[in-house]
């Protein structure tokens, strides 16, 4: 479904993505780890071209993101996106939010779109605020429509860029009951997280990155079973977390 292939990105003389290679297959749950600086929230986000890179290429569906024919505004609308700060219009009701980019995007006539959108707020428990604004939302419900809002858009895959971040420790669960019924179902997911508990229960596999680079790559059961034989860089992020 996602294929990375030797990417390298730069700022300037500064090198934040270097040589990243995985495939996600269709299905797939991956978290993506690793200290602060890392490269992780940029890697996720090259996937639908919000960051470009200039070196390698990334496949989505069979689609290239480095094909000068490929439509990027087409790519991101099969690519669900939840990020860390929810990013709703905050002039805009929950429904209203949900309906703008099946309208401007995906061409749906109104009456279709909040159709679908307040099928995707069932989906994510939150039907009974659909008329509400998202500052009369807990940060917890605003992150639920954001991504009840991706998944009205019918994607292939769902990129999550740390979705717990920002929210309360109260909170956190909510959203992350949601993304492990996604799982469940059998959504493919690319998620940059600090909630090991979810990596350890719904992931397949984890990606660990320092520096830029992709340091392991490997299936949960060897990431956390196993911290002996991961690299020297892994095996102080998992000393350091697995004991709190």
């Amino acid at each position: 479904m996602i294929d990375i292939q030797n990417v390298s990105k730069w700022y300037g003389n500064f090198q934040v993505l270097g040589d990243c290679s995985t495939t996600i297959r269709k299905g797939e749950v991956v978290v993506v780890c690793g200290p602060s600086g890392s490269g992780k929230s940029t890697l996720i986000k090259t996937v639908n071209a919000l960051e470009p890179f200039q070196k390698g290429d990334i496949v989505v569906d069979g689609v290239s993101l480095s094909d000068k024919k490929t439509s990027l505004p087409s790519l991101r609308s099969r690519v669900g996106m939840v990020f860390q700060h929810f990013e709703l219009f905050p002039h805009l009701s929950v429904t209203e939010n949900l309906i703008l980019a099946q309208v401007k995007v995906l061409r749906r006539n109104v009456a279709e779109a909040k159709l679908r959108g307040h099928k995707m707020l069932e989906r994510v428990g939150l039907m009974a605020h659909k008329d509400k604004y998202p500052g009369q939302l807990s940060g917890g419900q605003q992150q639920r429509v954001a991504i009840a809002r991706a998944l009205s858009m019918d994607p292939i895959v769902m990129l999550f860029d740390e979705p717990t971040s920002a929210l309360d420790p109260e909170m956190v669960g909510e959203v992350l009951d949601v993304m492990i019924r996604l799982a469940e179902e059998g959504m493919t997911m690319m998620c940059v997280t600090h909630e090991m508990g979810f990596a350890k229960k719904v992931s397949n596999r984890v990606i660990f990155m320092d520096a830029g680079r992709i340091v392991e790559d490997c299936t949960k059961t060897e990431f956390f079973g196993s911290p002996h034989q991961r690299s020297p860089r892994a095996k102080d992020f998992l000393s350091k977390i697995l004991n709190h």
